[in-house]
């Protein structure tokens, strides 16, 4: 084969081409955000929740923002350790594993108000329950396993009553997600179910659910809940910019409180892992995490 210096060109510029498109789809997947949350509501609703806020965060950070749906709350621990996402709505309890699983380099941004003082409802439809104690012999629903709201703390109020879910109860049941909850006992398929109180309430002022017929007969003592959390290792300045874009969001300013609704937020605040101290000691006594 005959030395051609045209030849020889050609192949350094295709070259050339090929590592600057590498290059740049380096640049590009830098400049995105990769978002997820729990899977405590039907996807599309979290789809539809994110939306707003999505958008804000993109005019916030200057970066593309994409919602990446999960399909269980394990699925998005996983998916912030093993970088597949950048931000992770959690729960409290999914915080705490995730903090376990990555050797605490999870870090907690910001919280609504609310989850300073967040609850858990027990629901039913049955006349004859109207106390903890009435559960014993009859089944329940939690949410998903690594619920916080939907089953951890539920969980630890029983214990706390002298109940035994595992035990006392004639069975349990996990329906995956709050709505589903809700849907187990307005259904008949369960005795009671215990779900967030902010579901909960949602659903009633949506008329999807009728609190004359499924009755809510029991409310947990306020704890520590949902967050926004990231990667430690996530730059300072990022985690500044979408710290301080949550908490600069004003109810005040109606395209704010198109957000806030949707987050059904009063106000974000700032949080921090010593928050869920009481939440990672629950999930210890009620043998849900290792010691």
């Amino acid at each position: 084969m005959k030395f051609s210096p045209m030849n020889t060109l050609k192949s350094l510029l295709a070259a050339g081409l090929l590592l600057a498109a590498a290059h740049s789809q380096a640049q590009s997947a830098d400049r995105v955000l990769r978002v997820s949350a729990i899977p405590d509501e039907a996807p599309t609703e979290l789809q539809r929740k994110f939306k707003p806020l999505g958008e804000y965060l993109e005019k916030k950070t200057g970066l593309k923002v994409e919602f990446t749906p999960v399909t269980d709350y394990a699925a998005s621990v996983e998916a912030l350790i093993n970088k597949k996402v950048d931000m992770v709505w959690f729960g409290g309890f999914t915080f705490v594993q995730a903090k376990d699983r990555s050797k605490n380099q999870i870090t907690p941004l910001v919280q609504r108000a609310e989850d300073e003082k967040f609850r858990s409802v027990f629901i039913t439809t049955n006349k004859d329950i109207n106390k903890l104690e009435d559960l014993k012999g009859r089944t329940l629903s939690f949410g998903s396993e690594s619920s916080t709201s939907g089953h951890l703390m539920p969980r630890s109020y029983l214990l706390a009553a002298k109940i035994d879910p595992d035990s006392d109860l004639k069975r349990i049941a996990f329906s995956g997600a709050h709505d589903a909850t809700v849907a187990a006992v307005a259904g008949g398929k369960v005795d009671a179910g215990a779900l967030n109180i902010s579901v909960w309430e949602k659903l009633v002022a949506e008329k999807k659910v009728d609190p004359a017929v499924v009755r809510v007969f029991y409310t947990t003592p306020g704890y520590f809940d949902y967050n926004w959390s990231v990667r430690t290792d996530m730059s300072a300045d990022l985690k500044k910019k979408i710290t301080d874009a949550f908490l600069a969001l004003d109810p005040k300013n109606p395209q704010d409180k198109i957000i806030m609704d949707l987050q059904r937020a009063s106000k974000f605040i700032p949080t921090k892992a010593e928050n869920y101290t009481a939440i990672e000691a629950a999930a210890q006594n009620a043998g849900l995490l290792k010691k």
